[in-house]
């Protein structure tokens, strides 16, 4: 008569169940990681179009935020007469940057 026993199946077990949690969260932290980059990444460019652009206006707005890689979505002179307004998108993030040449 030969008994068959299951030892260390749940070892097995418990190593897959963590292996697969371990690559869920390297992913998970990735994705997160990512869009934080982005967004700091499209404040920079945002902060850099609209001080940039104080001056030379739009036109340079789109440079900066080109340079830094993001797309210029709009650029408003305003609200006071001495500012501007500017947001730019980078990837999934969108920024909004406003600058004054005002004293």
């Amino acid at each position: 008569m030969h008994v068959r026993t299951d030892r260390g199946q749940a070892a097995v077990l418990f190593v897959v169940v963590v292996s697969v949690l371990f690559v869920v969260s390297i992913t998970a932290l990735g994705l997160v990681g990512g869009r934080v980059v982005d967004r700091a990444r499209a404040q920079a460019a945002a902060d850099a179009a609209a001080l940039g652009s104080l001056e030379q206006g739009r036109g340079s707005a789109e440079v900066l935020a080109a340079r830094h890689g993001a797309v210029l979505v709009s650029w408003v002179r305003g609200p006071g007469p001495d500012q501007v307004t500017v947001t730019v998108r980078l990837g999934t993030a969108t920024a909004t940057a406003r600058a004054s040449n005002a004293p």
